[in-house]
């Protein structure tokens, strides 16, 4: 399941975000992936270590444990604190996939990487090209979304971020390992929550809603792995 979740973060979130990055020093992103990574990426990121980059991250992770729709799709159990990219002058990203289990920074902490996100932190006129490119079983799915919007994917997709030819494409990206590892059961709890409130929002709390809940809840205990 591939979901747009509109306005993760304020516009003064984003500006202070953006503000803060722009006045910081950014490192090589090759720091952060593999071999195979590091074949087909240019770009810059923040040190994985860095105080500014941790601060920054504390106020997205806020955001979302606040955002019901995120938790909602992702079931989030663990999250990998954000990181923050940096495309401009025809930096990108080839095709690839991300890595099945990610480690904490600064920690002996590793998490199952279920879902991919990516919090834009520019808007899409201040920079041409920079989309990223997401690969399923239905096609390839383009994506450019307006700053403090966040899109989330299957960490299972290839996925590639097209060149940067004017502008800076800015994004905080990260990790989170779900309650529920499998992308088919998480997508059918997500489309049964969803109608579940839009049904309650129009009739209330009915029996037949009350017995519907009760059966999300147990299908979440049956497929749930804490």
């Amino acid at each position: 399941m591939m979901l747009h979740v509109p306005e993760v973060l304020s516009r003064d979130q984003v500006r202070h975000i953006r503000q803060t990055l722009d006045a910081t020093d950014w490192v090589d992103g090759r720091a952060t992936v593999g071999p195979q990574g590091a074949q087909v990426k240019q770009n810059r990121q923040l040190p994985e270590l860095s105080a500014t980059g941790r601060e920054l991250g504390e106020i997205i992770l806020k955001a979302l444990a606040a955002n019901p729709l995120y938790f909602s799709a992702a079931l989030p159990l663990r999250t990998v604190p954000p990181l923050f990219n940096r495309y401009e002058g025809g930096e990108h990203y080839g095709l690839h996939i991300d890595g099945s289990v990610r480690t904490v920074p600064g920690t002996n902490f590793s998490l199952r990487t279920d879902l991919s996100c990516t919090l834009f932190l520019s808007e899409p006129d201040d920079y041409e090209g920079g989309e990223l490119i997401v690969v399923d079983t239905y096609g390839e799915h383009e994506v450019k979304l307006p700053a403090g919007d966040l899109i989330l994917y299957p960490s299972s997709s290839l996925h590639r971020v097209t060149p940067v030819t004017r502008g800076a494409r800015v994004c905080s990206f990260f990790w989170t390992q779900s309650m529920v590892r499998d992308d088919g059961q998480r997508g059918l709890l997500f489309e049964l929550d969803q109608n579940l409130q839009a049904l309650r929002a129009r009739h209330g709390d009915e029996a037949e809603l009350v017995a519907l809940t009760g059966h999300y809840h147990n299908l979440l205990r049956m497929w749930a792995e804490l």
